[in-house]
């Protein structure tokens, strides 16, 4: 049914009133709700970093037995990202953030009761199925609840919240792991997740994009708008303007389909040599730096560093994209990316630490922030009815950078020392830079808004 095949329908347009209207208390609740499930995602996601110690004393195992566990649950995410996406885009986005934050709290909790490293490899992979669709779903839902003019800042926001949960992860470790050890660590660590899972139960609605691209849940969508405070009359149709909706069988073919072919290529690329630099860091750069003689602490404040300088650099290019549009700030921090790494070649660790550890952080500016803008461009490059799938299937392209990193980052840190591997990240910031740059779909720039337009926004049409 539709307003079109039935004059006496009045209809209400989505598009605008998402895209143009306010941006109420309960929409902002809905991207909180959003970023908690992120928070957690990276919660668990870094508790077997801070385990692996424990395991090793209590196990009489070394550092290489654990390889195994890291890479199942990379592989767990990348799977995890694809499938969340196609069952967001089919199902629903609140499902599919519900039952991955639902997945990651169980397999966390029962890695507690593990009696050897391979059932502790087989849940990890577990989880990362659950981690790996949490992200993708949660920041689609942040896109589809937020304004055009404030979409970046707010899915930059929510993405943010990953090396959060990585620290809070940290906190949470330095006083659990003490009085209840590392079964105790995955115990708790896991039920906390899940209580957030009966809160998004209970609270977290569907995305009203979502709902209107299903006729039969048109009443469930004005209700919702009712809530949103953009009541409608029982019986409205919708429809929406702002974007082409695909055949809702098309599935992994849209990504192809109507231009977007070589968006699709371009975001898989930047996302795959993006996520390579990142988890490089985030595996190996403590290893590489206690590899050239400094301490374990200073060799950790390192990726400390790096990871405060990506939350600030976030929201910096964030509101760059907000006013110039994505093309030039994506290309100037994926430059600044390579540019860094290759200035850090030149540095002494032992002799010049500080200015190292302070080269570390800015490098780590300008990459995680890259990361981050991927995510918002997904969101601008695919519409509705694909958006979760697009966005999930370059999450875990992006994931195979990340476990080719487990052996590239070992390899060149031990062919090469620092030099190598600070060069290594440099290549495949040129690699972000070059795709992301052929991206034709970029983000435009937020126009300001116009008297009366919140009062448009809300009006219909027949």
């Amino acid at each position: 049914m539709s307003a079109s095949s039935n004059p006496n329908i009045r209809a209400v347009d989505i598009g605008q009133i998402l895209d143009d209207g306010p941006w109420t208390t309960m929409q902002k609740l809905v991207v909180i709700l959003a970023a908690f499930a992120i928070v957690a995602d990276g919660f668990d996601g870094q508790l077997i970093g801070y385990a692996i110690p424990s395991l090793i004393k209590e196990w009489g195992l070394t550092r290489g037995d654990f390889a195994p566990v890291v890479a199942s649950g990379l592989v767990g995410m990348g799977i995890g990202s694809a499938c969340a996406g196609l069952f967001a885009d089919h199902f629903g986005r609140r499902m599919a953030v519900i039952l991955s934050v639902v997945i990651f709290s169980i397999a966390t909790c029962a890695i507690g009761f593990a009696p050897n490293l391979w059932v502790i490899a087989a849940l990890r992979f577990v989880a990362g199925l659950g981690i790996g669709g949490a992200l993708p779903t949660s920041t689609t839902m942040t896109a589809e609840f937020t304004p055009a003019r404030s979409r970046t800042m707010a899915i930059t926001a929510t993405i943010v919240c990953v090396p959060l949960g990585g620290m809070l992860a940290g906190i949470f470790a330095s006083f659990v792991l003490p009085a209840f050890g590392w079964r105790g660590l995955f115990w708790i660590g896991g039920l906390l997740p899940l209580t957030l899972a009966v809160v998004l139960l209970l609270k977290l609605p569907e995305s009203p994009r979502f709902l209107a691209h299903h006729h039969a849940r048109w009443p469930e969508l004005t209700r919702l708008l009712g809530r949103m405070k953009r009541p409608v009359p029982t019986g409205t149709a919708f429809v929406d303007s702002r974007e082409q909706e695909v055949s809702e069988n098309a599935g992994i073919r849209a990504l192809f389909q109507d231009g977007r072919g070589r968006d699709t290529f371009a975001l898989w690329g930047a996302c795959f040599a993006c996520l390579l630099a990142v988890y490089s860091a985030f595996s190996w750069l403590p290893t590489m730096l206690a590899n050239e003689g400094l301490s374990p602490a200073v060799a950790g404040s390192g990726l400390t560093a790096y990871n405060l300088g990506g939350v600030c650099g976030a929201l910096i290019c964030a509101a760059a994209v907000a006013r110039y549009g994505s093309r030039w700030p994506l290309a100037i921090f994926s430059a600044g990316g390579a540019i860094s790494a290759f200035l850090l070649v030149g540095v002494n660790p032992t002799q010049s630490t500080s200015l190292l550890i302070f080269g570390v952080g800015v490098h780590g500016l300008f990459v995680t922030t890259v990361q981050c803008i991927i995510y918002s461009l997904c969101a601008n490059v695919y519409p509705t009815n694909v958006r979760a799938t697009g966005t999930a299937a370059t999450l875990a392209i992006g994931r195979l950078g990340a476990i080719l990193s487990s052996f590239a980052g070992a390899a060149v840190i031990t062919a090469g020392g620092a030099a190598t591997y600070f060069t290594m990240l440099g290549i495949a910031m040129i690699g972000v830079l070059v795709c992301l740059w052929t991206v034709k779909r970029q983000i435009r720039p937020v126009q300001k808004r116009q008297p009366g337009l919140e009062g448009a926004a809300s009006s219909m049409t027949h």
